[in-house]
């Protein structure tokens, strides 16, 4: 069985025991996490489309923790203008969840 959710306003493909990056998430002291944004439901016999998300159904996670991506520069600059540069750095901040269940 596999599920595809929303979080993050991105879309990631799930099943048990997987272990998946998302974008940081408000939890606070939380281990548990109930993600209840699911598209799409699969088992062997048969799916769920939901229109845009399926009601009742929602993925369980575990809290494994947080991490930052390596640093991205962005450089910007006119030439032939001496005061025109700008030098900008970003680390995104993810959250690791390992899936305990999905249930319909």
């Amino acid at each position: 069985m596999y599920a595809i959710i929303e979080t993050g306003s991105k879309q990631y493909k799930v099943a048990k025991n997987d272990t998946i990056e998302v974008e940081k998430l408000n939890l606070g002291e939380a281990k548990e996490v109930k993600l209840d944004k699911v598209l799409f439901i699969s088992d062997k016999k048969e799916s769920t489309i939901g229109s845009p998300y399926i009601k009742g159904a929602y993925v369980v996670c575990d809290l494994l923790g947080e991490k930052r991506a390596k640093k991205v520069i962005s450089f910007k600059y006119r030439r032939r203008h001496a005061s025109s540069k700008k030098k900008i750095g970003h680390r995104q901040g993810y959250v690791m969840l390992k899936v305990k269940e999905i249930v319909v």
